[in-house]
């Protein structure tokens, strides 16, 4: 096929993406569902617009790569920690949970062990990406259930990797005695942890602490060490997702790390298009028919026992029953890991398409229907309150202790951009004064610096629309910017919006001009330095005429 021929496929399909995301936005749907229906649609199991070909397979590895890459990037032990035994009581104990009752589901309707096994490990999963958008939405992701949520997601995340890296492991010791086999993994896998140990210690943080001077360079050097950590891991019979995880985790540490992530994110979700889209395209639409009842009762299971497990699981623990129900309902889906855990199932020979098939339904509606108990997720509780008070105990310890326990050291008072002269002027006057100041600043070496001071202070970007998403913004009163231009105050305004800070906002102008602008897009206070250290001067100049120096008697 010409270059030309493949160019304009290229642009049909992404002008059906634009289409069907749209309407999928306007139902509230998460925008899987709709690239799925593209590859569907425009595929060879459609209209046959387009032929799905290794350009969009070479795009859809790229994706996953990068997904991997940015989960491992964002791999926060301390949300963890901080939650306690919670996070990993429930992430485990649904897991666990929905993985042996999903395979004797699976197993009574009719199919092979493998399959079943395939399926029920499918169904544990739930989506970090949809769950923290839709919580983000709806302000909630620093509340008590959204911080115990995306504990267990994270706990997730690290399950499906490991599965991943076993299934690789025992497709790639097909053929040879199973001993040599693992042996040969665990050898590799040893080897490879070491390798990137030594990375992190000795090379990557003054690598990247250079580039990050730049912010393309920084993007650049990230997707291409998340890139070639992924074929690494392929070459060394791993998977390429295992070593774009590890790509990520060998960043994770790095004071960049939002900031890149931030920015990665995307690029990411452009390129997994692809992937949901090829996905799509080879369902064989004859083979789900017969998928339909199985994929429904399974539905029934996820949306239902996922959440149900939950429920009881923080029940016993001592939370209150609308912290469970609510934490509860992000697990009523299944993810786009459960779908890549399916579709490499089928690369390793391990299960049918008919199997994969089965999958994506299940993701299909599972993602929908989630979608909106989750959006509506207070009129439910109110509805349902009544019939689940079997699952409190009678004194919900845990948070009666979270709410007599104060947290003085929790949030900051002013989260302050840019730290030059002004900014850092501006934060250190205001850590005098007693607030807790959060600096934000581009510059590595100015972040080294200050918090070697022991001053609060993250890389980032004030343009980067997703960096917003990254701060306490909750507890802040303040926000403030020091950099006058600008473009940059109002993409920071935007953000903050975009992500539901309610506080107030100050911003930098150096033209009247300027300060127009950003009355009028809505900042409520501008500071202006240089006319405000023009009046303080004359105040003192008009000041009676001294007759020794300033400070002298």
């Amino acid at each position: 096929m010409g270059s030309g021929n493949i160019f304009y496929e290229f642009a049909l399909l992404l002008a059906a993406a634009g289409v069907l995301g749209f309407v999928a936005h306007w139902l509230k749907q998460p925008l899987i569902v709709a690239f799925i229906a593209v590859g569907v649609l425009v595929g060879p199991a459609g209209l046959k617009w387009v032929s799905i070909g290794s350009e969009i397979d070479l795009l859809a590895k790229t994706g996953i790569a990068l997904l991997l890459f940015t989960v491992g990037l964002k791999l926060d032990l301390n949300v963890i920690r901080t939650m306690g035994p919670v996070s990993l009581a429930t992430g485990l104990g649904q897991v666990t949970f929905t993985s042996v009752i999903g395979y004797l589901l699976c197993l009574a309707m009719g199919f092979s062990h493998l399959a079943s096994l395939y399926v029920a490990v499918a169904l544990t999963f739930s989506s970090t990406i949809i769950i923290v958008k839709l919580l983000s939405d709806k302000r909630e992701i620093d509340s008590l259930h959204g911080r115990i949520a995306i504990g267990f997601l994270i706990v997730q995340d690290l399950v499906v990797v490991l599965v991943m890296i076993a299934l690789t492991a025992f497709g790639a010791s097909t053929g040879v005695h199973w001993v040599q086999g693992i042996s040969l993994v665990v050898v590799k896998g040893i080897g490879l942890l070491v390798a990137v140990g030594l990375l992190m210690r000795y090379v990557l943080p003054r690598l990247y602490h250079h580039a990050a001077r730049s912010a393309e360079l920084l993007t650049t050097l990230a997707i291409g060490w998340a890139v070639a950590m992924a074929a690494i891991g392929d070459w060394l019979g791993f998977s390429k997702e295992v070593g774009a995880f590890l790509a990520g985790v060998s960043l994770a540490g790095l004071p960049h790390r939002e900031a890149l992530g931030s920015r990665l994110i995307g690029l990411r979700d452009f390129l997994l298009l692809f992937f949901f889209v090829d996905l799509g395209a080879h369902l064989k639409l004859s083979l789900l028919g017969s998928q339909l009842m199985p994929s429904l009762a399974l539905s029934l299971f996820v949306l239902v026992g996922n959440p149900l497990i939950v429920i009881i699981i923080m029940g016993r623990m001592g939370y209150r029953k609308r912290t469970g129900f609510l934490a509860g309902l992000t697990v009523a889906q299944i993810s786009e890991f459960s779908l890549m855990l399916g579709a490499l199932g089928k690369e390793l020979g391990h299960i049918s398409g008919e199997v994969l098939g089965l999958i994506t339904l299940v993701g299909l509606i599972t993602i929908t229907l989630s979608t909106y108990l989750i959006l509506y997720s207070h009129p439910l509780y109110d509805w349902l309150a009544p019939f689940l008070s079997w699952s409190e105990k009678k004194n919900p310890f845990r948070e009666v202790e979270l709410e007599t326990t104060t947290e003085p050291s929790r949030g900051f008072d002013t989260i302050v951009f840019g730290l030059g002269r002004f900014g850092n002027h501006l934060s250190r006057e205001l850590t005098e004064r007693g607030q807790r100041v959060l600096g934000v600043d581009f510059d590595p070496d100015v972040v080294h610096r200050l918090r070697e001071s022991g001053h609060s202070v993250v890389y980032g970007d004030a343009e980067d629309p997703e960096f917003a998403s990254t701060l306490p913004l909750s507890h802040a009163r303040w926000v403030v910017s020091s950099v006058p231009q600008v473009s940059v105050n109002l993409a920071l305004l935007h953000a903050l919006s975009r992500y539901g800070y309610s506080g107030s906002i100050a911003a930098t102008a150096h033209h009247e001009r300027d300060a127009a602008t950003l009355r009028n897009a809505g900042v409520h206070l501008i500071l202006l330095p240089f006319a405000d250290a023009a009046k303080e001067a004359i105040d003192q100049l008009s000041e009676p005429e001294r007759t020794e120096p300033h400070g002298q008697p």
